[in-house]
């Protein structure tokens, strides 16, 4: 009976959304708040059933307009304007070591959000950014960090190809994460993202265009195993 009671209760019902408060329970962390295209008031009462219950809250995609409206209800708030991400609350305690790379520096949001969200989750973050393939020589010189690395966050636009070089060199999991930064057949992500799901390296795993958060959670839970 306990087990039935898990998938069923509790979440709270407000109209506008079904606040999830037992997902901590489930998955390890609380119901992450995607802030864009919400209004402030849904944001403010979401996060409040949220944070009342599990006293943190990650919320994602959130304007300079909208942080500042959290700002002033929670002033011990942190916004990282970089990676879109406003999160109240204790971090949960460090361990293990996730590489985030980029191909550009172009592509530092998509990281950014990826990189917070898993050392929000818990993860010790190594940040290696604009290490493409134009000049393969710079993520070559990481190679030692890279190498004590549980799992990799790699993030490119243009063609994508850093996630199968990666993937070609280090044996660890790589969480591919293409971006919409590039010229015209870029096609806003689109050619990175088939570039990466077409990987002939093994150990690549593609999450969606600048889905920066999805990298950073499933590269936090694969570094806590």
């Amino acid at each position: 009976m306990k087990r039935e009671r898990v998938f069923i209760d509790p979440f709270d019902d407000l109209g506008y959304a079904k606040v999830d408060l037992h997902r901590e329970k489930r998955k390890g962390f609380p119901e992450v708040i995607f802030g864009q295209g919400k209004t402030e008031k849904q944001v403010l009462s979401i996060t409040k059933k949220i944070y009342s219950f599990n006293k943190r809250v990650l919320l994602t995609r959130v304007s300079p307009r909208l942080a500042r409206v959290l700002k002033a209800k929670y002033p011990k708030g942190r916004y990282h304007k970089d990676g879109r991400i406003f999160f109240i609350g204790t971090k949960v305690k460090q361990s293990g070591l996730i590489c985030v790379l980029t191909g550009g520096t172009a592509d530092i949001p998509v990281a950014e959000e990826a990189a917070l969200t898993a050392e929000i989750m818990g993860g010790k973050i190594k940040r290696i950014y604009d290490v493409g393939v134009a000049g393969i020589h710079r993520v070559l010189s990481f190679r030692k960090e890279i190498e004590k690395a549980r799992v990799l966050v790699v993030v490119a636009g243009m063609d994508g190809v850093l996630a199968s070089v990666v993937g070609g060199l280090f044996a660890k999991p790589i969480i591919a994460v293409p971006t919409s930064i590039g010229y015209g057949l870029s096609l806003q992500g689109i050619t990175p993202l088939l570039t990466m799901l077409n990987s002939c390296a093994p150990g690549v795993a593609v999450v969606n265009i600048d889905n920066g958060f999805g990298a950073g959670y499933i590269a936090a839970i694969i570094n806590k195993l």
